[in-house]
């Protein structure tokens, strides 16, 4: 594969390791639950929905010319709601990287070597958002996290 189809080298992306797509888009890792080390904001004090959990992510966006973006995503979600009811840590934490792995293989399956990464990442985060608030009822990603949490910094291999 030449230098030009492998301009964008996204540190998190799909579903498995070292697959690439036509776009210039280089498949490195995924985002482990382990990843996402949530932290209880608020805690729950009452019987019902409620309380406030958060986790940090800081995902490395690379390109092959050394060029790397850090994506921030603060996540946040319920401790308990309505629908689902309660959610614990090793949930909330299966459930926030399966969103994240399809949100990072919906965009960056798209992504070109022009791509720019700061936009990249707000795509992701965004896509992020969607598939999360669906998955779990008040949950949401910023672009900041929240004190309190520790921020984690997955490694992946490089391209």
């Amino acid at each position: 594969m030449d230098a030009t189809v492998r301009a964008v080298g996204l540190g998190l992306l799909c579903w498995m390791t070292g697959c690439a797509t036509g776009t210039g888009t280089v498949v490195e890792g995924s985002l482990q639950p382990r990843h996402f080390r949530f932290v209880t904001v608020v805690e729950k004090t009452e019987p019902g929905a409620g309380g406030w959990q958060a986790a940090c992510v800081r995902v490395p966006l690379r390109r092959d010319t050394g060029e790397v973006f850090l994506c921030e995503l603060g996540i946040g979600m319920p401790i308990e709601n309505g629908d689902i009811g309660p959610i614990p840590v090793p949930l909330a934490q299966r459930i926030s990287a399966d969103c994240a792995n399809l949100a990072a293989q919906t965009v960056f399956s798209a992504a070109t070597p022009v791509t720019a990464l700061g936009l990249a990442c707000e795509d992701f985060r965004n896509t992020f958002t969607l598939a999360l608030s669906k998955a779990i009822i008040g949950s949401r990603v910023s672009k900041t996290c929240r004190s309190g949490t520790t921020p984690v910094e997955p490694r992946f291999q490089q391209p």
